[in-house]
């Protein structure tokens, strides 16, 4: 994975060290990163393009999908920071296997399958749609948390059923996905 080498970043003049890139997404780099032995994720806003997907003002959309989805109730990591002039956020880290990750291992809990759809019962109701990939969901302690922030307004063609089940076991999508992503 492509990524600047980087050894310590700041979010509001604050310093932490940057541990390990955790991944990239369509809207930025998340890192593991640490000060004072406290862990946080730390994601920098990129502005690569992505041909499936438009943004506007990244930063402002994270910031108000977080308040949108905390409006929500459902289980996600709080921000504990926003550097709007470095588009950098700080985030609680939620430690523990992504969904991804357990699909890849067969270590794959039914119980995870009925967590998002307790979600998908207060989120559809909001009229929202989350990205519903594996690699936006970590188990920690046997809960599942939408690690993310992006979120959509409700369309049934991106909804739970209709696609991100596709991907939250060893589908063909999965499988082409894992691939590819080696």
């Amino acid at each position: 994975m492509e990524h600047p080498d980087i050894e310590t970043l700041c979010v509001n003049g604050k310093e932490y060290k940057i541990i390990k890139l955790l991944g990239k997404g369509k809207g930025g780099y998340s890192w593991l990163a640490s000060e004072e032995n406290q862990f946080y994720v730390l994601k920098q806003i990129h502005h690569e393009p992505c041909s499936y997907y438009q943004f506007g003002n990244k930063i402002e959309a994270e910031k108000h999908d977080y308040e949108r989805l905390l409006e929500t109730g459902i289980r996600i990591p709080k921000m504990l920071a926003i550097d709007m002039e470095n588009e950098r956020i700080l985030k609680e880290y939620i430690d523990g296997p992504t969904i991804y990750d357990l699909v890849l291992q067969e270590k794959m809990n039914p119980e995870y399958l009925s967590q998002v759809s307790e979600m998908c019962k207060v989120l559809y109701p909001a009229g929202l749609n989350i990205d519903y990939f594996p690699t936006n969901f970590v188990v920690q302690d046997g809960s599942i948390y939408y690690i993310d922030y992006e979120c959509n307004g409700y369309m049934e063609e991106w909804n739970f059923e209709n696609w991100g089940i596709k991907y939250w076991s060893k589908t063909k999508e999965f499988l082409e996905y894992a691939e590819q992503h080696q």
